[in-house]
């Protein structure tokens, strides 16, 4: 698949069939993570696969939102930004989720090539998913997705935003690019 197919294509999916996908493609979308800008070269974040329904069910529990109980497989996602307020002080912080980002993005879209589906679930219950996972209290959880395989194509999705909308030229109020007057050549 190419990436502008996998851009365009990829859903937030809340509905799964039964039947559990092969876990292979879910360590391959994980992989892709450590591609993603990291400031200072840290890579931060840890990635918790879990297959166990009875853990599913007491993060979907977490979650409060029932369509994480009948995934699979879960995703727990956490990143301990110790090392980079360490490097980088105040903007430690800030770097982390950048980058926590920039991998997730690259996770979703390796899934979605993959043929799985996901929903980023970033609303939950922290202390629960922490006593779940036996997450150390300085590691962060930055997001939960629940991992299937899609019970039914999503409908077509019209972008709500057009490119004039939100891009700018040389500063933030000139929404046209001035074409050079004269080229050189």
């Amino acid at each position: 698949m190419d990436l502008d197919k996998v851009i365009k294509s990829r859903r937030s999916i809340k509905e799964y069939k039964a039947k559990k996908p092969d876990w292979r493609p879910i360590l391959e979308a994980i992989d892709t993570a450590k591609y993603a800008p990291c400031a200072g070269n840290i890579f931060t974040l840890k990635f918790i696969l879990v297959d166990d329904l009875k853990k599913i069910e007491q993060i979907g529990d977490a979650c409060q939102q029932d369509f994480v109980k009948k995934a699979q497989y879960v995703v727990v996602v956490c990143s301990n930004p110790d090392m980079l307020i360490k490097n980088f002080k105040d903007k430690g912080k800030e770097y982390n989720k950048q980058q926590a980002g920039a991998a997730l993005q690259n996770f979703l879209l390796k899934l979605e090539e993959r043929g799985l589906s996901t929903c980023w679930t970033a609303i939950f219950v922290e202390d629960m998913i922490r006593r779940i996972l036996k997450i150390p209290e300085n590691v962060e959880i930055e997001a939960v997705f629940p991992i299937g395989i899609k019970s039914e194509e999503p409908k077509t999705r019209k972008m709500k935003v057009d490119l004039d909308t939100f891009i700018r030229f040389n500063d933030y109020k000139t929404t046209k690019i001035n074409p050079p007057k004269k080229i050189d050549v």
